[in-house]
C-alpha cells in the first residue's frame, strides 16, 4: 500500500512546485507586457506602489490561505480588515490611549471575529461560505456604527502613520515599513504553516476531515483555532491600511475578501482543500497588484479591470481542477 501511495503523493508536491513555477513566469510576463506598453510602468514610485498595494491584500490572503488550505472559505476578511482599523481608531483617537494598545485592539478584533466565525462553523456545523458571509456584514454594520459613518483620522498620532508609510531601512532609497510587515508576516504565515501542529493540522482536515478525527485530532478545537489565526491576520492588515491612509474609513473593506482569496488560488491553494503554500499566495498577491497597476497605466476603465480579474480566477480554479485530476 505504501508503495502505490508514494508516487501519487509525489506527483502532489510536484504539481504544486510546477504551479508557483507557472505563477512566478506569470508575474514576470505582466512586468515585461506592462513595461513595454508603458514607460512609467518601471518607474521607482509606481513600483513601490505596486507593492504597497500588495502589502494589504497580501497580509489578508495569507490568513485565507490557512482557512482555504482547510477546505473551508471565509468571505469576511476584508470586512474584518475594516473594523481592525476602526477599532484601532477608537482606541488611538478617541480614547487617547498609546498607538502599541490601539495596534493589539486591532490584532484582537480581527482574531475575535475568526473565533466566533469559526465557533458557529465549527460547532454550529453551519457552512463556511453561509457562517462568513454573516459575520461579513456584521463587521460591516458594526464598523459603520461604532464609527458613526465617519472616518477616524490620526491626525496627533504621525508615529502611527510612520508604522506603514516610514521607512527603517537605511539609505536614500525609501522602501516604506508596510512592505516590511509583508514579507515579515509571510515568513511567520509560512513557519506555522510549515513547522507547526496548527499547519500540520490544516493541511489534514483539507485532505480528509473525517479521518482526522478518527485519528483522535480535535477537529473543531483546531477548527477556531484556524478561523482566529485568520482573523488576527485580517486585524494586522487592518492596522496597516489605517495607517498607510492616516485614517479608518468604516465604508472601505467589501471586495478585498475576493482579490484575497484570488490571490491564494493564483498562487497554488486548491479551493478543494489539503494543498497551498504561503510563498505561492505571495506570489499571487503581486500578480493581482501588478495587473491591477498596468491595467490602470494603461487607462482600462475599473470595471473592466474587475472582469479581468474575476476571469483570471476562474481560469486558475480550472486549472487547478485539471491539475489535481492529474495528480490523482
Amino acid at each position: 500500500m505504501a508503495v502505490a501511495v508514494a508516487p501519487q503523493r509525489r506527483s502532489f508536491v510536484q504539481s504544486d512546485a510546477i504551479q508557483r513555477v507557472l505563477a512566478f513566469g506569470a508575474l514576470i510576463a505582466l512586468f515585461i507586457i506592462f513595461s513595454i506598453a508603458s514607460p512609467n510602468f518601471l518607474q521607482f514610485d509606481n513600483v513601490i506602489g505596486i507593492l504597497l498595494a500588495t502589502s494589504v491584500n497580501g497580509v489578508l490572503a495569507l490568513g485565507v490561505t490557512f482557512v482555504i488550505i482547510t477546505g473551508g472559505i471565509d468571505l469576511s476578511v476584508g470586512t474584518v480588515m475594516t473594523l481592525s482599523a476602526v477599532m484601532t481608531g477608537i482606541f488611538i483617537t478617541d480614547w487617547h490611549l498609546p498607538v502599541a494598545v490601539g495596534i493589539l485592539a486591532g490584532f484582537a478584533t480581527g482574531g475575535l471575529a475568526g473565533f466566533v466565525s469559526g465557533t458557529v462553523i465549527a460547532r454550529m456545523r453551519i457552512p463556511p461560505f453561509i457562517a462568513t458571509l454573516g459575520m461579513l456584514n456584521i463587521a460591516k454594520g458594526l464598523a459603520l456604527v461604532i464609527s458613526g459613518v465617519k472616518p477616524i483620522y490620526f491626525t496627533d498620532t504621525p508615529e502611527f502613520n510612520r508604522l506603514a508609510m516610514g521607512s527603517l531601512l537605511p539609505g536614500d532609497v525609501t522602501v516604506p515599513n508596510a512592505i516590511l510587515v509583508l514579507f515579515g508576516a509571510a515568513i511567520v504565515a509560512s513557519l506555522i504553516l510549515s513547522r507547526t501542529v496548527l499547519g500540520r493540522y490544516a493541511f489534514a482536515l483539507g485532505s480528509n476531515e473525517d479521518a482526522t478525527r478518527l485519528s483522535g485530532v480535535n477537529v473543531v478545537r483546531w477548527k477556531i483555532a484556524i478561523y482566529s489565526l485568520t482573523g488576527i491576520f485580517s486585524g494586522l492588515a487592518g492596522v496597516l491600511i489605517a495607517a498607510r491612509l492616516n485614517s479608518a474609513q468604516p465604508a472601505l473593506g467589501q471586495g478585498y475578501e475576493l482579490d484575497a482569496i484570488a490571490a491564494a488560488v493564483i498562487g497554488g491553494t486548491s479551493l478543494s482543500g489539503g494543498e497551498g503554500s504561503i510563498l505561492g499566495t505571495v506570489i499571487g498577491a503581486f500578480i493581482i497588484s501588478t495587473l491591477t497597476n498596468g491595467l490602470r497605466i494603461l487607462s482600462v476603465p475599473q470595471e473592466w479591470q474587475t472582469v479581468v480579474t474575476g476571469a483570471i480566477v476562474i481560469v486558475a480554479v480550472y486549472l487547478d481542477i485539471v491539475r489535481r485530476q492529474r495528480a490523482s
